[in-house]
């Protein structure tokens, strides 16, 4: 019943499963999201940022019950938690130079009010494109509040910050080339060896990739919030893969 149908040959892999590639990658928005939530809430942390951990695990989860059954309402419990999850970061990113535990109500009555406005609008004309430019505003958004911090306050932060921004654009572009060569793309499943098949999934690249990338803007927006604050905060890499937020306690003066 959804308005949105994928390349990904539907039930091909199991009968249980709508596009089972599809679903499964949505795995990096949901287990490392919920394990910084968790080391947020360990740390003392601020709760937007413990939102912003919980909020891409919704987006991940509600994109694992789209591609596991292609309703309509778990296309919406996919799609409007990227515009929820995105107003979250946008406010995490312009506050990240006030004092502690400050609350700015004209941002947040400001974004609240946007997330309604565009489901309320989406929700009456069903249209992706919408959905879609409105969600892509959010991120320019983040763009261009990233590269100002970058550019003109942590320019040391480049490294991270462009890491996830160019994550979040190869992505993208998959998620267009997948849109754009699906025909060739199938045809090429189809007499490709399944395991290099596998490899073509665009679509559940775009997951890893964006789920990777927005990961690593919450890492990147909580760097630069703790050095705000004269938090020491370091990059850890756990098992010399993945990459955590670790920072020592606030400076004695």
């Amino acid at each position: 019943t959804c308005t949105l149908d994928w390349c990904e040959e539907n039930y091909f892999v199991t009968e249980y499963v709508a596009e089972f590639w599809n679903t499964v990658s949505n795995l990096i928005m949901i287990i490392p999201p919920i394990l910084g939530a968790i080391q947020s809430i360990r740390d003392g942390l601020e709760k937007r940022y413990i939102g912003s951990y919980l909020a891409l695990t919704v987006v991940g989860m509600g994109s694992w019950c789209f591609h596991m059954t292609l309703q309509y309402e778990m296309q919406l419990l996919d799609e409007l938690p990227m515009i929820y999850s995105c107003c979250i970061f946008v406010y995490c990113m312009f506050e990240c130079f006030k004092m502690k535990n400050s609350v700015n109500y004209h941002l947040l009555f400001t974004l609240v009010l946007f997330s309604l406005l565009v489901t309320t609008v989406y929700l009456h004309v069903k249209d992706p494109i919408f959905h879609q430019v409105m969600y892509g505003m959010l991120v320019f958004t983040l763009v261009l509040r990233s590269i100002y911090i970058v550019t003109w306050v942590y320019p040391w932060l480049r490294g991270l910050g462009y890491t996830s921004l160019g994550l979040f654009l190869l992505g993208f572009l998959l998620w267009n080339i997948d849109n754009i060569f699906c025909d060739s793309l199938r045809d090429f499943r189809r007499e490709a060896p399944p395991i290099l098949g596998v490899t073509t999934q665009f679509h559940a690249w775009w997951h890893i990739l964006t789920g990777l990338g927005s990961y690593l803007h919450i890492l990147f927006s909580l760097y630069t919030r703790t050095l705000y604050l004269r938090h020491r905060p370091k990059v850890k890499f756990l098992f010399g893969i993945w990459p955590v937020i670790m920072f020592e306690p606030l400076r004695k003066y």
